[in-house]
């Protein structure tokens, strides 16, 4: 009995100690928990401020991570563990090119201390820099600079009229003058001011009239430019539209009516084939509505998938197939393909098919 009493007693006395053990921790101690680098130009480039902290704790401070909420922030930090007592700090950089305007980021530092998690932050505002001719104009169209070389109307209805432009500059030290060789039909393009003065802008108008091209779905095209009576197939600018029927006009009655397309499958996966197979799959097309359904168009993502419907015109009820045949010649890895298909579904006017493989080396 005596010898379990001094046992206990033993036990007791030791207890404070063990608590006070396991409860000795690191603790981070910052200087300042915020930085505000005011309004700089965004030519000074590269910003940088050190976040001074203390381990107030007693046991040694490890920093297990450093993590900015923007890959514009970039932090360094000190990787050796900090005694009881010692320094360390957390070097923030911001890089403001192309980030003009006010700017307010975090850094979560996380760590072993008692204050495990500590967010830091930046702010401040960039003022832009001027811009250089090439930066503001990107795309070269002979002596010329254009702000874009692709006028894209987006959808446009058949018999409908639509004008867009591009400004250009000439950043030359000579007058350059301007004209076009002969359009397509369905489009017309201006020059204002045809005869450019040089470092002058002007403006390639172009006016895209629908009435005039019978297509469907997505249209490109290019109008090519003469310069100072010279022409160059490789001064132009693209021209593009998703052209959509007009489907305004109909009645409700119209709509009970119309024809609607379905299909059995909206994918398929021919799985692993070969190198320089050519694979087959015949997707069912179904006319589910009450008058005929049309097939406007039909068009492949890619030049290695051929499509052919049996017939463009489906009566009331009536289903055909759509074969598509996809060719792996040139072809490795993953493939994904696209087929859109242009009815005369009011609802549904355009439907996209994909079909997928893996192409296996034998």
């Amino acid at each position: 009995m005596k010898t379990f009493f001094s046992l206990l007693l033993t036990l007791l006395l030791c207890l404070p100690f063990t608590n006070q053990a396991q409860s000795a921790k690191s603790r981070i101690a910052f200087e300042k928990l915020q930085h505000n680098f005011g309004t700089f130009k965004e030519e000074l480039g590269v910003q940088t401020v050190a976040f001074n902290f203390k381990n107030d704790g007693a046991v040694p401070l490890i920093l297990n991570n450093v993590q900015a909420s923007c890959g514009c922030t970039t932090p360094e930090w000190t990787r050796e563990p900090v005694a009881p007592g010692a320094k360390g700090l957390i070097k923030v950089s911001y890089d403001p090119r192309n980030r003009p305007g006010v700017f307010n980021k975090t850094i979560r530092v996380s760590s072993n201390a008692e204050n495990a998690d500590v967010v830091l932050s930046i702010q401040g505002e960039v003022t832009p820099r001027a811009k250089t001719i090439e930066e503001d104009y990107p795309n070269a169209i002979g002596p010329l600079r254009a702000k874009t070389n692709h006028v894209a109307f987006a959808t446009i209805k058949e018999n409908q009229v639509k004008k867009d432009s591009t400004e250009i500059i000439n950043n030359t030290d000579q007058p350059i003058q301007l004209s076009f060789k002969t359009p397509p039909p369905h489009l017309s393009a201006v020059i204002k001011p045809a005869k450019i003065a040089p470092k002058q802008k002007g403006y390639i108008v172009v006016t895209f009239d629908a009435s005039k091209i019978k297509a469907y779905g997505f249209v490109m095209h290019r109008i090519y430019l003469n310069i100072d009576g010279q022409d160059d197939y490789r001064n132009s600018i693209a021209v593009s539209a998703t052209m959509e029927e007009d489907f305004s006009k109909l009645t409700e009655e119209d709509l009970k009516n119309a024809p609607v397309v379905t299909y059995d499958l909206e994918s398929f996966d021919f799985g692993d084939i070969k190198p320089a197979t050519k694979n087959e799959h015949t997707f069912t097309l179904k006319n589910t509505g009450k008058k005929d359904l049309i097939i406007r168009d039909v068009k492949s993502s890619c030049g290695c998938t051929a499509v052919s419907p049996s017939k463009n015109t489906v009566s009331a009820g009536e289903s055909v197939p759509l074969k598509v045949v996809f060719d792996s010649t040139g072809k490795s890895g993953r493939q994904n393909k696209t087929i859109t298909v242009i009815t005369n579904d009011p609802k549904n006017p355009t439907s996209v098919l994909r079909i997928s493989s893996n192409i296996v080396a034998q």
